[in-house]
Protein backbone atom coordinates (compact mmCIF):
# COMPACT_ATOMS: atom_id res chain seq x y z
CA UNK A 1 0.00 0.00 0.00
CA UNK A 2 1.06 3.38 -1.16
CA UNK A 3 2.07 5.98 1.83
CA UNK A 4 1.88 8.76 -0.70
CA UNK A 5 -0.30 11.86 0.31
CA UNK A 6 -3.65 12.39 -1.78
CA UNK A 7 -3.97 14.10 -4.65
CA UNK A 8 -4.63 17.37 -4.07
CA UNK A 9 -6.99 18.02 -6.84
CA UNK A 10 -9.43 14.74 -5.41
CA UNK A 11 -9.36 16.58 -2.23
CA UNK A 12 -10.31 19.54 -3.86
CA UNK A 13 -13.43 18.13 -5.77
CA UNK A 14 -14.35 16.52 -2.64
CA UNK A 15 -14.89 19.66 -1.16
CA UNK A 16 -16.55 21.26 -3.99
CA UNK A 17 -18.68 18.37 -3.88
CA UNK A 18 -19.88 19.16 -0.39
CA UNK A 19 -19.94 22.82 -0.71
CA UNK A 20 -22.56 22.48 -3.42
CA UNK A 21 -24.45 19.71 -1.55
CA UNK A 22 -24.78 21.97 1.13
CA UNK A 23 -25.72 25.49 -1.05
CA UNK A 24 -29.25 24.28 -1.62
CA UNK A 25 -30.10 23.01 2.13
CA UNK A 26 -28.67 26.87 2.95
CA UNK A 27 -31.00 28.09 1.09
CA UNK A 28 -34.04 25.72 2.78
CA UNK A 29 -32.84 26.94 6.11
CA UNK A 30 -32.81 30.46 5.58
CA UNK A 31 -36.88 29.89 4.16
CA UNK A 32 -36.80 27.68 8.00
CA UNK A 33 -35.45 31.09 9.40
CA UNK A 34 -37.77 33.06 7.04
CA UNK A 35 -41.21 30.92 8.43
CA UNK A 36 -39.74 31.05 11.78
CA UNK A 37 -39.62 34.94 12.17
CA UNK A 38 -42.51 35.39 10.49
CA UNK A 39 -43.97 33.40 13.60
CA UNK A 40 -42.08 35.54 16.76
CA UNK A 41 -42.92 38.87 14.66
CA UNK A 42 -46.93 37.86 14.38
CA UNK A 43 -46.96 37.07 18.37
CA UNK A 44 -45.42 40.30 18.60
CA UNK A 45 -48.78 42.07 16.40
CA UNK A 46 -45.63 43.24 13.56
CA UNK A 47 -48.04 41.56 11.01
CA UNK A 48 -46.83 43.48 8.48
CA UNK A 49 -42.86 41.60 9.26
CA UNK A 50 -44.38 38.39 9.50
CA UNK A 51 -46.46 38.73 6.02
CA UNK A 52 -43.27 40.10 4.43
CA UNK A 53 -41.49 37.47 5.72
CA UNK A 54 -43.63 34.74 4.20
CA UNK A 55 -43.13 36.11 0.85
CA UNK A 56 -39.20 35.44 1.61
CA UNK A 57 -39.55 32.23 2.91
CA UNK A 58 -41.34 31.29 -0.99
CA UNK A 59 -38.36 32.97 -2.55
CA UNK A 60 -36.05 30.62 -0.71
CA UNK A 61 -37.90 28.02 -0.97
CA UNK A 62 -38.53 28.19 -4.59
CA UNK A 63 -34.36 29.30 -5.62
CA UNK A 64 -33.72 25.67 -3.24
CA UNK A 65 -35.15 23.45 -5.17
CA UNK A 66 -33.56 25.44 -8.67
CA UNK A 67 -30.64 25.50 -7.31
CA UNK A 68 -30.55 21.44 -6.83
CA UNK A 69 -31.59 20.89 -10.30
CA UNK A 70 -29.16 23.40 -11.40
CA UNK A 71 -26.35 21.64 -9.62
CA UNK A 72 -27.52 18.23 -10.27
CA UNK A 73 -27.38 17.86 -6.24
CA UNK A 74 -30.95 16.69 -5.65
CA UNK A 75 -31.11 14.45 -2.27
CA UNK A 76 -33.36 12.76 -0.30
CA UNK A 77 -32.12 14.32 2.52
CA UNK A 78 -32.88 17.91 0.58
CA UNK A 79 -36.05 16.70 -0.35
CA UNK A 80 -37.33 15.62 3.17
CA UNK A 81 -35.43 18.63 5.04
CA UNK A 82 -37.85 20.76 2.35
CA UNK A 83 -41.07 19.44 3.21
CA UNK A 84 -40.01 19.95 6.84
CA UNK A 85 -39.12 23.78 6.24
CA UNK A 86 -42.44 24.16 4.15
CA UNK A 87 -44.49 22.84 6.99
CA UNK A 88 -42.92 25.37 8.97
CA UNK A 89 -43.24 28.89 6.54
CA UNK A 90 -46.34 27.48 4.56
CA UNK A 91 -48.32 25.55 7.05
CA UNK A 92 -47.84 26.71 10.62
CA UNK A 93 -46.31 30.51 9.92
CA UNK A 94 -49.35 31.27 8.13
CA UNK A 95 -52.03 29.29 10.60
CA UNK A 96 -50.79 31.67 13.38
CA UNK A 97 -50.21 34.65 11.65
CA UNK A 98 -54.24 34.31 10.70
CA UNK A 99 -54.99 33.56 14.13
CA UNK A 100 -53.48 36.13 15.81
CA UNK A 101 -54.27 38.83 13.15
CA UNK A 102 -58.38 38.21 12.83
CA UNK A 103 -59.63 34.65 13.82
CA UNK A 104 -58.19 35.02 17.55
CA UNK A 105 -61.90 37.50 17.90
CA UNK A 106 -64.15 34.29 16.70
CA UNK A 107 -63.08 32.67 19.36
CA UNK A 108 -63.32 28.49 18.99
CA UNK A 109 -64.48 29.23 15.76
CA UNK A 110 -60.98 31.48 15.02
CA UNK A 111 -58.50 28.27 16.21
CA UNK A 112 -60.44 25.48 14.90
CA UNK A 113 -60.31 27.62 10.98
CA UNK A 114 -56.33 28.17 11.82
CA UNK A 115 -56.37 24.19 12.89
CA UNK A 116 -58.01 23.08 9.71
CA UNK A 117 -55.48 25.14 7.50
CA UNK A 118 -52.49 24.06 9.41
CA UNK A 119 -53.90 20.55 9.02
CA UNK A 120 -54.39 20.99 4.99
CA UNK A 121 -50.94 21.86 4.53
CA UNK A 122 -49.39 18.95 5.99
CA UNK A 123 -51.92 16.54 3.79
CA UNK A 124 -50.83 18.61 0.82
CA UNK A 125 -46.72 18.21 1.86
CA UNK A 126 -47.69 14.27 2.49
CA UNK A 127 -49.44 13.53 -0.71
CA UNK A 128 -46.91 15.95 -2.64
CA UNK A 129 -44.17 13.49 -1.16
CA UNK A 130 -46.17 10.22 -2.16
CA UNK A 131 -47.38 10.87 -5.56
CA UNK A 132 -44.21 13.10 -6.56
CA UNK A 133 -43.89 10.10 -9.66
CA UNK A 134 -47.26 9.65 -10.53
CA UNK A 135 -49.01 12.69 -11.06
CA UNK A 136 -48.46 14.90 -14.12
CA UNK A 137 -45.44 17.05 -13.78
CA UNK A 138 -46.91 20.35 -15.21
CA UNK A 139 -49.78 20.17 -12.46
CA UNK A 140 -49.83 20.71 -9.25
CA UNK A 141 -52.39 18.14 -7.30
CA UNK A 142 -54.03 21.30 -5.13
CA UNK A 143 -52.87 24.20 -4.43
CA UNK A 144 -49.59 24.69 -3.49
CA UNK A 145 -48.56 25.05 -0.12
CA UNK A 146 -46.14 28.09 -0.69
CA UNK A 147 -49.61 29.87 -2.62
CA UNK A 148 -52.11 28.87 -0.06
CA UNK A 149 -49.16 30.51 2.30
CA UNK A 150 -49.17 33.86 -0.23
CA UNK A 151 -53.31 34.13 0.11
CA UNK A 152 -53.03 34.87 3.77
CA UNK A 153 -49.97 36.83 3.73
CA UNK A 154 -51.70 38.76 1.32
CA UNK A 155 -54.52 39.34 2.64
CA UNK A 156 -52.48 40.75 5.97
CA UNK A 157 -50.07 42.38 3.94
CA UNK A 158 -52.56 44.09 1.48
CA UNK A 159 -55.21 45.08 4.47
CA UNK A 160 -52.97 46.60 6.92
CA UNK A 161 -51.49 48.38 3.79
CA UNK A 162 -54.87 49.92 3.39
CA UNK A 163 -55.73 50.91 6.40
CA UNK A 164 -58.71 48.82 7.24
CA UNK A 165 -59.45 48.05 10.81
CA UNK A 166 -59.48 44.35 12.01
CA UNK A 167 -61.95 44.97 14.99
CA UNK A 168 -64.84 45.25 12.22
CA UNK A 169 -66.74 41.51 11.54
CA UNK A 170 -66.62 41.59 7.52
CA UNK A 171 -62.61 41.65 7.69
CA UNK A 172 -62.99 38.37 10.16
CA UNK A 173 -65.27 37.02 8.08
CA UNK A 174 -63.27 37.27 4.87
CA UNK A 175 -60.16 36.16 6.36
CA UNK A 176 -62.15 33.05 7.92
CA UNK A 177 -62.76 32.30 3.66
CA UNK A 178 -59.73 33.06 2.89
CA UNK A 179 -58.01 30.55 5.28
CA UNK A 180 -60.89 27.94 4.39
CA UNK A 181 -60.84 28.32 1.04
CA UNK A 182 -56.92 27.97 0.66
CA UNK A 183 -56.63 25.38 3.13
CA UNK A 184 -59.64 23.45 0.77
CA UNK A 185 -57.65 23.41 -2.39
CA UNK A 186 -54.52 22.48 -0.70
CA UNK A 187 -56.26 18.98 -0.35
CA UNK A 188 -58.29 19.23 -3.20
CA UNK A 189 -57.70 17.42 -6.70
CA UNK A 190 -57.98 20.58 -8.36
CA UNK A 191 -55.05 21.03 -11.03
CA UNK A 192 -52.77 24.33 -10.72
CA UNK A 193 -50.00 24.94 -13.20
CA UNK A 194 -46.35 24.17 -11.50
CA UNK A 195 -44.50 25.94 -14.33
CA UNK A 196 -41.72 23.22 -14.02
CA UNK A 197 -41.77 22.87 -17.59
CA UNK A 198 -39.86 26.07 -18.43
CA UNK A 199 -36.52 25.57 -19.96
CA UNK A 200 -34.21 28.38 -18.05
CA UNK A 201 -31.44 27.55 -20.34
CA UNK A 202 -33.63 27.61 -23.62
CA UNK A 203 -34.40 30.80 -25.54
CA UNK A 204 -36.32 33.15 -25.44
CA UNK A 205 -38.22 35.83 -27.56
CA UNK A 206 -37.38 39.04 -26.22
CA UNK A 207 -40.77 40.23 -25.55
CA UNK A 208 -40.62 37.52 -22.96
CA UNK A 209 -37.77 38.92 -21.65
CA UNK A 210 -39.70 42.53 -21.77
CA UNK A 211 -42.44 41.40 -20.40
CA UNK A 212 -40.93 40.16 -17.07
CA UNK A 213 -38.57 42.79 -16.42
CA UNK A 214 -41.70 45.12 -16.44
CA UNK A 215 -43.37 43.01 -13.97
CA UNK A 216 -40.68 41.82 -11.72
CA UNK A 217 -39.24 45.71 -11.76
CA UNK A 218 -41.78 47.96 -12.77
CA UNK A 219 -45.40 46.61 -11.51
CA UNK A 220 -44.64 45.01 -8.48
CA UNK A 221 -42.23 47.68 -6.62
CA UNK A 222 -45.35 49.96 -7.78
CA UNK A 223 -47.40 48.53 -4.91
CA UNK A 224 -46.40 45.45 -3.82
CA UNK A 225 -49.25 44.20 -1.22
CA UNK A 226 -51.69 44.89 -3.80
CA UNK A 227 -49.64 43.50 -7.05
CA UNK A 228 -48.59 39.81 -5.04
CA UNK A 229 -52.01 39.71 -3.49
CA UNK A 230 -53.68 40.07 -6.98
CA UNK A 231 -51.43 37.85 -8.93
CA UNK A 232 -52.05 34.76 -6.35
CA UNK A 233 -55.06 35.29 -6.23
CA UNK A 234 -55.24 34.67 -9.93
CA UNK A 235 -53.06 31.92 -9.79
CA UNK A 236 -55.09 30.65 -7.18
CA UNK A 237 -58.89 30.88 -9.38
CA UNK A 238 -56.63 29.65 -12.31
CA UNK A 239 -56.94 25.84 -11.56
CA UNK A 240 -60.69 26.07 -11.21
CA UNK A 241 -60.55 27.52 -13.81
CA UNK A 242 -58.97 24.78 -15.82
CA UNK A 243 -61.11 22.04 -13.63
CA UNK A 244 -64.06 24.02 -15.42
CA UNK A 245 -63.05 24.16 -18.75
CA UNK A 246 -61.85 19.99 -18.52
CA UNK A 247 -64.81 19.51 -17.54
CA UNK A 248 -66.86 21.12 -20.21
CA UNK A 249 -64.69 19.63 -22.77
CA UNK A 250 -64.99 16.14 -21.26
CA UNK A 251 -68.94 16.27 -21.55
CA UNK A 252 -68.58 17.39 -24.92
CA UNK A 253 -66.34 14.57 -26.31
CA UNK A 254 -68.80 12.19 -24.45
CA UNK A 255 -71.88 13.81 -26.15
CA UNK A 256 -69.87 13.43 -29.73
CA UNK A 257 -69.54 9.51 -29.10
CA UNK A 258 -73.19 9.38 -28.11
CA UNK A 259 -74.41 11.29 -30.83
CA UNK A 260 -71.94 11.60 -33.80
CA UNK A 261 -72.43 14.40 -36.12
CA UNK A 262 -74.49 13.58 -39.17
CA UNK A 263 -72.38 12.48 -42.08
Amino acid sequence: MSDSPPDPMVLKNRLRRRGIYLLPNLFTTAALFAGFYAIVQAMNGNFEYSAIAVFIAMVLDGLDGRVARLTGTQSEFGAEYDSMSDMVSFGMAPALIIYEWALKDLGQWGWIIAFIYCACAALRLARFNTNINIIDKRFFQGLPSPAAAALIAGLVWVTMDFGVLVRGADIKFVAAVVTLFAALSMVSNVPFYSGKEINLRRRVPFFTILLLMLFFFVLIPSHPPLVLFSLFICYALSGYVVKLWRFIVKNQNKKNIIEPPNS
